[in-house]
């Protein structure tokens, strides 16, 4: 990025301060949002990818085994939190934590399409931060569940003879969730320190103008209660291209639209429950697609498949308030199996997956999913 657009993104070089690393985003020329939940912020860093435009899938088997390897650890010790591609170059970008607890160290790694990997730089890059003001507090003890990834630290429970493991976040560990860019602005979805937890801000770039903040009400099917509380585990951003209005996904498992074009900052906006896709899940990420002049969107579960709905039908889904069954947009299970984050380039759909064998980046053509 020259000096000038980097001016004009209000981007200053130097050396980022990022103490952890979670949910990632691209925005224009390049530039990778990364949110640091330990430090409560989030980072805008121009990212100096220098390969060609490119459209075309990309494919890297053994990727954990891989950065295990680059990183100069055991494979056990390879925390990957996110992926987001970029949208020139094509190359995945990864949010990886090296080790577990208080001495893991967050790390930005870079995956091209042959299959090479190398960490990117974060000494002398231009970089802009945004405190995220409202965030639950360090002490904060209240904790949020969800079913635990394979190889996270998690305690073991049955319910109705099923064994699950279920990992305990710590309020702060949810400030952000995920992110999304659209529209000139970041949309922030997690937890804030006010009386209704869940919330959704909406940050506009460059950094300097306030941030919109709205709690958040949905009903949850499988409680059959409305709630407060619980934080988006993923969204999307939906119709449009625009942030007039997001799709999300809660635990267990209910799918929300809300629109946001009439929300005022600080008003609690009501969502509509969509789709109930199942209890004892946690989604693990969401991603919307082109297929055939059709938009769909992609939900990757811990319990359950990689689910494909069709938009047309979630936009004639009435709200659900009560808890019953069929519960909602219908949904079809695709055969992709282990699938723990996506992202969207061009015509194809880059995949996470994990199988016996480890973890593995895969692509696949928008038109054949």
């Amino acid at each position: 990025m020259d000096v000038q657009v980097a001016n004009e993104r209000g981007l200053a070089p130097g050396t980022p301060d990022i103490r952890s690393v979670g949910p990632l985003a691209f925005g224009p020329d390049g530039v990778l949002f990364v949110a640091d939940n330990v430090g409560a912020s989030i980072f805008a860093i121009a990212v100096d990818d220098d390969g060609q435009p490119d459209g075309g899938p990309i494919e890297v088997d053994h990727l954990d085994t891989r950065l295990a390897a680059l990183l100069g650890c055991a494979r056990d010790d390879v925390v990957i939190r996110d992926l987001a591609i970029h949208p020139v170059s094509g190359a995945a970008h990864l949010s990886v934590m090296r080790g577990h607890g208080a001495a893991a160290t967050p790390l930005l790694v870079r995956a091209a399409r042959d299959g090479s990997l190398a960490e990117v730089p974060l000494t002398g890059v231009p970089f802009g931060v945004v405190a995220v003001e409202d965030a639950p507090a360090v002490d904060d003890e209240r904790l949020t569940r969800r079913l635990a990834e394979p190889g996270e630290p998690a305690d073991e429970i049955e319910i109705k003879g099923i064994k699950l493991r279920i990992a305990s976040d710590r309020l702060r560990a949810v400030t952000v969730t995920d992110l999304a860019f659209a529209d000139g602005e970041l949309l922030v979805a997690g937890a804030s320190n006010e009386e209704f937890t869940s919330c959704l801000r909406r940050i506009p770039f460059p950094f300097g103008a306030a941030t919109r903040s709205n709690s958040l009400q949905i009903f949850h099917v499988s409680h059959g209660k409305y709630e407060t509380e619980a934080p988006i585990r993923t969204l999307v951003p939906y119709g449009d291209g625009g942030s007039a209005s997001v799709l999300a996904s809660y635990s267990c498992t209910p799918v929300v639209h809300f629109s946001l074009a009439e929300a005022s900052p600080g008003d609690q906006i009501k969502g509509r429950t969509v789709a109930e896709l199942g209890a004892v899940n946690t989604p693990l990420d969401m991603v919307s697609f082109r297929r055939d002049g059709q938009e769909y969107l992609l939900v990757a579960n811990t319990s359950h498949p990689l689910f494909r709905m069709a938009c047309a039908d979630i936009d004639g889904q009435a709200g659900l308030t009560e808890p019953r069954e069929p519960v909602g947009v219908p949904r079809e299970a695709l055969p992709h199996q282990g699938v723990t984050r996506m992202a969207v380039h061009g015509e194809w759909v880059v995949m996470l997956q994990r199988d016996a064998d480890g973890q593995h980046l895969r692509s696949y053509a928008s038109d054949e999913l």
